[in-house]
């Protein structure tokens, strides 16, 4: 069960908020139960990218072997 302050993967790209598909965000709170979450994305420097209410079948949580990738953001 995903709770507050795990790291999430995105499993859909959301276009609109610069986000992709297994971009790595943070659990703020949890809705309903688990049925949705505010999820923070931050660049590797701490600055919010995206705060986004997501629907349970939009994130995974992170696996246990996984490595974080990096990539630039569009302007």
């Amino acid at each position: 069960m995903i709770k507050e302050h795990d790291r999430v993967v995105l499993t859909k790209a959301i276009p609109d908020q610069g986000l992709t598909a297994g971009d790595v965000g943070t659990v703020v709170h949890v809705h309903k139960n688990g049925e949705a979450f505010e999820v923070e994305f931050l660049t590797l420097h701490g600055e919010t990218v995206a705060l986004a209410t997501l629907e349970a079948s939009q994130v995974r949580p992170v696996q246990k072997r996984e490595i974080t990738h990096a990539r630039l953001l569009r302007a």
